[in-house]
């Protein structure tokens, strides 16, 4: 070959690998600009639940719990109780009594955890030294009632955003993976002791309001990372499969998943007919609905109810329907 053309051939290729490098480096520019942009949106949006959630509880814990010699479950209810009987600064304890919780988080959970929640435990300790909020009430049911609903608001907001503000639920994971007990055991356990040693060293009386003050926080927490709206997964396993599935989309509004399946057991015993296999996302009041539509298809489907604790993307809002 030529000389002259050998080296024209060697630039114009070395000129088209330049440019799809840098065609390729602009994807990748591209795609971290999106990555960044992810991260901040949700930097903010857990930093806005977590300023929420330390506001919530500081309003729960001095407006309602602290003037009145109440506590609550938890870290948060063995600050209260220290502070009533040695009459520390709640701010300090706060900090004190989570300290060992964070660093437990940090190896059982993350780094990002971790950081979280000091700077929303922190949060909270200088909102309850600072912040002058004021006293509500002093009648003793409206303190267990509110002052839980508004710590368990904060509580399940700073959880949204990726941290605590209470580390007994990190102390209960820890346990879980060595014992053979739940984290719901184990946290179980732990409030006893709590409430134990408030009955003891307070009163009975304020125990029972503990009890009380901690069962409204946890329904709280609950409503605030669950949402108002409760969603069911729905499996289906039917020979009519498309034609539920057809009365999902058409009168519910609703997307499904099929899966391929096969029939385990079959009238003679022996049947494996392949089969598809509905899932759908709806909520609690779609259910008795839905039950009526597939008895109308197939009253011998087999239907399986799963709760669902959060839902992200697909068809989760219900889709208007066409007329």
């Amino acid at each position: 070959m030529n000389p002259i053309f050998q080296q024209i051939i060697i630039e114009t290729v070395k000129s088209r690998d330049k440019k799809q490098d840098s065609k390729k480096s602009k994807e990748e520019i591209a795609k971290e600009v999106k990555q960044l942009k992810i991260s901040v949106t949700h930097f903010i949006r857990d930093f806005i639940f977590i300023v929420i959630g330390v506001f919530s509880a500081g309003f729960g814990l001095i407006g309602f719990l602290l003037p009145n010699s109440f506590i609550d479950g938890g870290a948060t209810g063995i600050s209260l109780l220290i502070s009533e009987t040695a009459l520390w600064p709640l701010s300090y304890l706060i900090v004190i009594v989570n300290f060992p919780f964070i660093i437990l988080g940090y190896s059982q959970i993350g780094k990002q955890f971790a950081i979280k929640s000091i700077v929303a435990i922190i949060g909270l300790a200088l909102i309850v030294h600072f912040v002058p909020y004021p006293i509500i009430t002093s009648d003793k049911l409206l303190i267990a009632v509110f002052g839980g609903f508004f710590l368990g608001v904060g509580k399940g907001m700073a959880i949204r955003g990726g941290a605590i503000i209470d580390g007994t639920e990190v102390l209960a994971i820890f346990f879980s993976k060595k014992t053979g007990l739940t984290i719901g055991d184990i946290i179980l356990i732990l409030n006893i002791l709590i409430f134990s040693v408030g009955a003891y060293v307070l009163s009975v009386e304020v125990a029972l309001y503990a009890i009380l003050t901690y069962m409204v926080a946890s329904k709280a927490v609950d409503f605030v990372i669950v949402g108002i709206e409760e969603y069911t997964g729905i499996t289906i396993v039917s020979i009519f499969s498309d034609e539920i599935r057809s009365m999902i989309t058409d009168k519910l509004g609703r997307g499904v998943t099929i899966y391929s399946g096969k029939g385990g057991y079959g009238k003679t015993g022996k049947s494996l007919k392949n089969i598809d296999i509905i899932y759908t996302v709806i909520t609690r009041l779609e259910i008795a609905r839905l039950r009526t539509e597939i008895d109308k298809i197939d009253s011998e489907a087999f239907v399986i109810m799963n709760s669902v604790k959060d839902t992200k993307g697909g068809m989760i809002k219900k889709r208007p329907l066409a007329h």
